[in-house]
Order: C-alpha cells, then sequence, then structure tokens
C-alpha cells in the first residue's frame, strides 16, 4: 500500500477515536430518554484533568483514569440539576458546555503548550508483524482497541441483555416503565454516568494522542459533532462507528489538503466537518418517519415518580 494512503488511514483512525467514545456515551444516554446538550463541556473537563494528571505524575494509565472521572463527575452535576431538580435538560445541557470550557481553561492555564510524550502502541504477537495490516489495524494504542471493544458491548447491551431492555424502555416511555416497577431516576442517572465516562475517555484522547498536549478549547466542537452522529446513526451503535469514521475523515482533509498544495483557503478546510455536519442533519431531517421511528419517545422529557 502507498505510504501517504496508509498514513492518512492512520490519521482518520486516530481522529475518529474521540468522536467514537463521545457519541457513543451520548447515545446510551438518549436512549434511557435524557438529552445532554453538555457533551463538549465533559470533553474538554476530561482532556485538561486527563493532561494535567498525566503530566505530573507521568503515567497516561492514571491520566485516562483521570479523564473518564472528569466527565463522570460533570455528567453527576447534569443528572443531579436534571434528575433531581427537574431542570431543563437543553438549558443545563449548555450551561454545562459553558463550564466546561472555563473550568478547562482555568485548569489548563499553567499546561498550555507543554507537550506529552502519548500512549504507545501496543504490540500484538505476530498479528503486529503482518505486512499492512498489521500496521493498519494492530499498531494502536489501548484506547483505539477500547472504542471497537465499547461499540460491540454497547450494541449488545442495549440489544441483547435485560438491562439494555429496561433503558430502552425507560427512554421509549418512563411512565409506563415506572408502572412496571422499573427506578427510571436510578437507569438514568447510571446512563448519564456512563455517558460522561465516555466524553471524558474521549477528551483524554485529545490530550494524550491526538495532539499530545494542552491548548485551551482543544476539542474545538467535536461535542457538538458527536451530537450530530448519534442522530445521523439513527441510535444504532454500528452505524455511529461508521459516521464517527466519515466525520474523522473530512476532519483531516484539512491537514492533507494543504499538505499536497490544493488552493483552498485553510479556513475554509477546516470549516467542512461542520458543514459536513449541517448537511447531513438537513438530508436526515428530510427523512422524519425514520427518525421518529429510532429515536427514544421520552428524549428530553422530564420525570418525577409522582407524575
Amino acid at each position: 500500500m502507498n505510504e501517504t494512503l496508509m498514513l492518512t488511514v492512520l490519521t482518520i483512525i486516530t481522529a475518529a477515536t474521540p468522536l467514537v467514545y463521545a457519541a457513543l456515551g451520548e447515545l446510551v444516554v438518549e436512549r434511557a430518554g435524557v438529552l445532554n446538550l453538555g457533551v463538549e463541556g465533559m470533553m474538554l473537563g476530561g482532556a485538561v484533568c486527563s493532561f494535567a494528571v498525566a503530566h505530573y505524575s507521568g503515567s497516561a494509565t492514571l491520566g485516562i483514569v483521570a479523564g473518564l472521572l472528569a466527565g463522570m463527575l460533570l455528567a453527576l452535576i447534569f443528572a443531579f440539576l436534571t434528575l433531581s431538580l427537574q431542570s431543563s435538560q437543553v438549558a443545563t445541557g449548555l450551561a454545562l458546555t459553558i463550564f466546561g470550557i472555563g473550568i478547562s481553561a482555568l485548569i489548563g492555564q499553567s499546561l498550555v503548550g507543554i507537550a506529552f510524550a502519548g500512549l504507545p502502541a501496543l504490540h500484538i504477537p505476530w498479528l503486529s508483524d503482518l505486512p499492512i495490516v498489521g500496521r493498519l489495524l494492530f499498531s494502536h494504542d489501548v484506547l483505539v482497541y477500547g472504542s471497537f471493544l465499547m461499540v460491540a458491548l454497547v450494541a449488545w447491551f442495549l440489544n441483547r441483555t435485560r438491562a439494555g431492555l429496561v433503558l430502552r424502555a425507560v427512554g421509549d416511555s418512563h411512565h409506563a416503565a415506572h408502572a412496571l416497577g422499573i427506578r427510571v431516576v436510578r437507569v438514568r442517572y447510571l446512563a448519564t454516568l456512563f455517558g460522561g465516562a465516555c466524553a471524558g475517555l474521549g477528551g483524554a484522547y485529545l490530550s494524550l494522542v491526538y495532539t499530545p498536549m494542552w491548548s485551551e478549547n482543544m476539542s474545538a466542537g467535536r461535542g457538538w459533532i458527536a451530537l450530530a452522529l448519534v442522530v445521523f446513526s439513527v441510535w444504532q451503535p454500528g452505524r455511529l462507528l461508521l459516521g464517527a469514521y466519515l466525520f474523522g475523515g473530512i476532519s483531516i482533509l484539512q491537514l492533507h489538503g494543504q499538505a499536497l498544495g490544493i488552493n483552498v483557503p485553510s479556513q475554509l478546510m477546516s470549516m467542512l466537518p461542520y458543514l459536513t455536519t449541517i448537511l447531513v442533519l438537513v438530508l436526515i431531517s428530510r427523512d422524519r418517519g425514520r427518525i421518529r421511528r429510532n429515536a427514544p419517545a421520552s428524549i428530553g422529557q422530564a420525570f418525577h415518580p409522582t407524575t
């Protein structure tokens, strides 16, 4: 395989991985009937905490754990406000994004410009040594492999387990689920925390691998793209993986376009992922019946056990 093509594919995998984590977490949250628009803020919180812990401790593993916990902490704040205090999910999610941007800038102000060694690639005996395939599929870090495993586990959980059926029931009709004795609020708390953990992992990947350094607002709108990916996937994990790699490929076009000398303003190339997101959402919205059939019916609706 041509070396340039090989590098392009490897870059796409790197660019898509944080989107896979963030979008997959949001998919589970929305399947439980909760709309969390704070993915961008949780990614930034995970990114800065992950980088700070990894930098000061010298341990990438501790950094990954810190990113995960930071995402969960922000998700817990969101869950408490929306599920326990019944605040608006939309307004709270937007506030969480603003909070995440501000708190990450505050925590990371002394870390700007500091580089990190990144995560080492895992060598898989025999498989990593295969020509072409070994480099493409078996020469990645633990978070890339983890993203594939996570997609498979979520698909299995949602479609093959009783707990997944309960979660989908809560998202489709929280009143019916409550009448069956399901603890709706607890299910939604757990789903929201899972979504926060995944967003935190996505942020950790950004600061430890994708651009192994900290810079303010480094997620650059990926949280919003993750939200769009959930709609693009019609709430199906397998389709979400495909969409993440599609958007990941588009996001690196600007890098390869400039390297190939394509005479297009860099600002326009940088806009491509967001323009594509808008275009895809417009096209998908034309098929309202398909979205209505697959979208959780109770998404964004507040629930209180006494209602």
